[in-house]
């Protein structure tokens, strides 16, 4: 996908770029490379494969759920290079984003991109996601939270919906054959305080990769217990 097909790509879903926003997704891929070389921050290389499996691919959650609301409070879990809060921030830039990684280096990254990209109203936090969901200063504080094929559905459950508000939604956003997932991880996410309020498939453009994005409400409050201690969700899913 180069630059044009993603401006095309994103118009179908009257998504408009301004000069500016294809700027920063430049500079970003840019330094995304340029970091790439010194530590492995995604194994996806080449600036096409980057705009299409990183870039657009993160912009599909927009598709589905309405970002433009402000002032929406995100939290984006185990982002890795930023995915998909960064491209999120670039594209609605009135969103309020929190970033949780348990990799310093990852931080490190994303700290000198949002310099770079001089992105306000972001806030990069290290720490294990477990961790954060035990914290008074994010738990059930987001409107809503993501994550992006970090774990399978039952464990991402508890890294994620502790810190949705009730009346928000946790949005995961997985690849292909989620339907096994989902029937797992249904147990856990009604303990979590969620249900599953939609599912909606789709295939990348130019590849037909298929992607799933799982919409699930936070109707009740956590449990105080969730998340359980780090490494205990991975060891013994519920």
């Amino acid at each position: 996908m180069n630059t044009e097909q993603f401006i095309e790509a994103l118009n179908e879903h009257h998504i408009s770029l301004t000069a500016r926003q294809l700027e920063q997704f430049e500079t970003y891929w840019a330094l995304l490379s340029e970091w790439n070389e010194k530590m492995n921050l995604t194994s996806i290389n080449g600036k096409e494969q980057v705009y299409l499996k990183h870039f657009y691919d993160s912009l599909t959650a927009s598709f589905f759920v309405d970002l433009k609301r402000s002032p929406l409070q995100i939290c984006d879990v185990g982002s890795g290079a930023g995915f998909p809060g960064i491209p999120w921030k670039i594209v609605f830039p009135q969103l309020r984003l929190t970033i949780i990684d348990s990799l310093k280096k990852r931080i490190l990254f994303l700290t000198e991109l949002v310099n770079r990209l001089q992105l306000e109203g972001v806030t990069l936090f290290h720490e294990r996601a477990e961790n954060a969901g035990q914290n008074g200063d994010f738990r059930e504080k987001f409107d809503v939270v993501t994550a992006r094929a970090v774990a399978r559905l039952s464990v991402l459950s508890e890294f994620c919906l502790p810190l949705a508000k009730p009346g928000g939604v946790f949005l995961a956003m997985k690849g292909p054959g989620v339907k096994e997932e989902i029937k797992e991880g249904k147990r856990a996410i009604s303990i979590l305080g969620g249900k599953i309020a939609s599912v909606h498939t789709l295939a990348l453009p130019y590849e037909n990769s298929e992607r799933n994005i799982i919409l699930i409400e936070k109707v009740k409050n956590t449990p105080k217990k969730y998340p359980r201690k780090p490494g205990i969700p991975v060891k013994s899913p519920l």
